[in-house]
């Protein structure tokens, strides 16, 4: 499965989308659960399900959906 697609299902379970959101355009913050202790559930689920870890500046600057597949992206290739 491509990294967007996995991506994709993470966010919908770490911050509880319903259907029809939008992931692929989603934006910190563009929805309620998406918030700051929101933020920090999605960045736990991502680093468990892809086995990255973010640093303090790639937590702060993940600001979308887009930058975040980006970010796992660089991470596996550093692996």
């Amino acid at each position: 499965m491509a990294v967007q697609e996995k991506l994709k299902e993470v966010f919908v379970e770490a911050l509880q989308l319903e259907d029809g959101v939008d992931v692929e355009n989603l934006k910190y913050r563009d929805i309620e659960a998406w918030d700051s202790v929101g933020h920090m559930a999605l960045v736990a689920a991502i680093e468990d399900e892809f086995d990255v870890q973010f640093d303090t500046d790639q937590v702060i600057d993940m600001s979308s959906f887009k930058v975040a597949v980006d970010m796992v992206k660089e991470l596996q290739e550093q692996a």
